[in-house]
C-alpha cells in the first residue's frame, strides 16, 4: 500500500528535496506551499495555499488521509519585513497542522526546527536537554512551534529535528553572498581569526533522518548536524582552493564588526539579524549522539564538502538565479544591503 505524506513547504529548498526523495521511494505526496511547486510527478499533488487557512487544511486532511506530515514550511526573518505574518505562519500555522493531524487521526508529525533556538557559545556541544533561549523572532517562532506540537503527543507521535543550516546544491539565501565574493575573487571576511566552528547539515542527510523518523515508535526531540566540524576559516579556504579564484580569507576586528552589524540591523540596511551578529564569531555545534543511537543515522558530508556543492551550483546557474521570481527565500540570493560596501572594498 502506497504511503501518503503531507509536506508543508514542499516548493521550498529542503521541502523540495524531501518531496523528490519520497516520490522516488514510491510515496504519494501532497504539498502545500505559498509558492508554486516546480515539481511534477504522477504521485504528487501540489496545492498553492496557506497553512494559516484552517478550512483549506481541513479539506486537504479529510481528502487524503495522511500517514505522516512533514512540517517544513517556515517564513524566515531576513525574507520578510512583516513580523506578524512570520509569527502567524510559523506559530498559528503549526497549531493548525497539529489540530488537523489530531482531528483526522494522523499517526506522526515530523517537524523541522532550528539551531536558532540558541544564540550563545556554550563552549561545548549543545544537547537536546539544553533549554532554548532564542534571541530573535524566527528562533522564538520555532521554539513556540515545538511547544505546541509536544502538547499533542497523546494524539500522535511527534519527531522534532533541531537542525543547523541545511546545505546542498541550490541552497542560496545568505550563502549566495559568500559564493559571490568567492566567485569574483574578493576577500572573504571572517570575524576575528575565524577559528570558530559552526555546524551545517547536508540536505540528503536531513532527508534520511526524516525517512527514518517515520518508523520511530513514540515522540522524541533530536539534534542533527555534520561530523568533524572545522573552523570557518578552514571551510572557506577549502572552497576557495577548489574554486581556484583569487579570493582569500581576511579578518575583521571582532568588536568593531559586531558593533557595525548591530547598527546596520537597527537601520534596516543589513540582511544579518540578531542571531547572525551574535553567532558570527562564536562556536555552535550540536551533540548528535542521540540521533545516532535512536535512528541509526550518520551524516555523510562535512561542512566543506557541502559548501563546495552549494558553490558549484551557484557558479553554474548564476544567470538563472538572477532572474528568479516568486521562489522561497533559500532558493534566491538574499539582498546584500550594506554588505555591498564590504564587497567594494574587497
Amino acid at each position: 500500500l502506497m504511503k501518503k505524506a503531507l509536506i508543508t513547504g514542499g516548493a521550498g529548498f529542503f521541502g523540495g528535496i524531501l518531496e523528490n526523495t519520497l516520490l522516488a521511494q514510491g510515496w504519494q505526496c501532497v504539498n502545500i506551499d505559498l509558492e508554486k511547486d516546480p515539481h511534477f510527478h504522477p504521485n504528487l499533488i501540489s496545492i498553492q495555499g496557506d497553512i494559516r487557512n484552517q478550512r483549506l487544511l481541513k479539506d486537504i486532511f479529510r481528502k487524503y488521509e495522511f500517514d505522516v506530515v512533514f512540517h517544513c514550511a517556515a517564513i524566515l526573518a531576513h525574507a520578510v519585513k512583516d513580523k506578524k505574518f512570520l509569527w502567524e505562519s510559523n506559530v498559528d500555522g503549526t497549531r493548525n497542522i497539529a489540530e488537523c493531524a489530531k482531528k483526522f487521526s494522523v499517526k506522526k508529525v515530523v517537524f523541522i526546527s532550528s539551531n536558532c533556538l540558541w544564540a550563545e557559545n556554550m563552549n561545548r556541544p549543545v544537547h537536546e536537554t539544553d533549554v532554548p533561549n532564542p534571541v530573535e523572532i524566527y528562533g522564538q517562532s520555532k521554539w513556540e512551534g515545538e511547544k505546541i506540537l509536544m502538547q499533542y503527543q497523546v494524539d500522535f507521535d511527534v519527531v522534532i529535528f533541531r537542525s543547523p543550516t541545511i546545505i546542498d546544491a541550490g541552497r542560496l539565501g545568505l550563502l549566495a553572498i559568500l559564493f559571490e565574493f568567492i566567485a569574483e575573487g574578493r576577500k572573504v571576511w571572517v570575524v576575528g581569526e575565524g577559528q570558530n566552528r559552526y555546524q551545517f547539515v547536508y540536505a540528503q542527510d536531513m532527508v534520511d533522518a526524516c525517512v527514518r523518523a517515520v518508523d520511530y515508535p513514540g515522540s522524541i526531540i533530536l539534534n542533527v548536524g555534520s561530523d568533524k566540524v572545522k573552523s570557518f576559516r578552514e571551510v572557506y579556504e577549502h572552497v576557495i582552493h577548489r574554486a581556484q579564484t583569487n579570493a582569500r580569507v581576511a579578518s575583521l576586528p571582532k568588536d568593531a564588526a559586531i558593533f557595525f552589524m548591530k547598527s546596520f540591523h537597527k537601520l534596516k540596511i543589513s540582511p544579518l539579524g540578531p542571531y547572525q551578529y551574535k553567532m558570527i564569531a562564536e562556536d555552535f555545534v550540536f551533540d548528535t549522539k542521540k540521533i545516532k543511537q535512536e535512528l541509526g543515522w550518520t551524516p555523510t558530508y562535512t561542512n566543506e564538502e557541502m559548501l563546495w556543492k552549494g558553490y558549484e551550483y551557484f557558479v553554474e546557474n548564476q544567470a538563472l538565479i538572477k532572474n528568479r521570481k516568486n521562489v522561497s527565500a533559500h532558493k534566491q540570493s538574499a539582498n546584500m544591503g550594506v554588505i555591498r560596501i564590504l564587497k567594494w572594498i574587497s
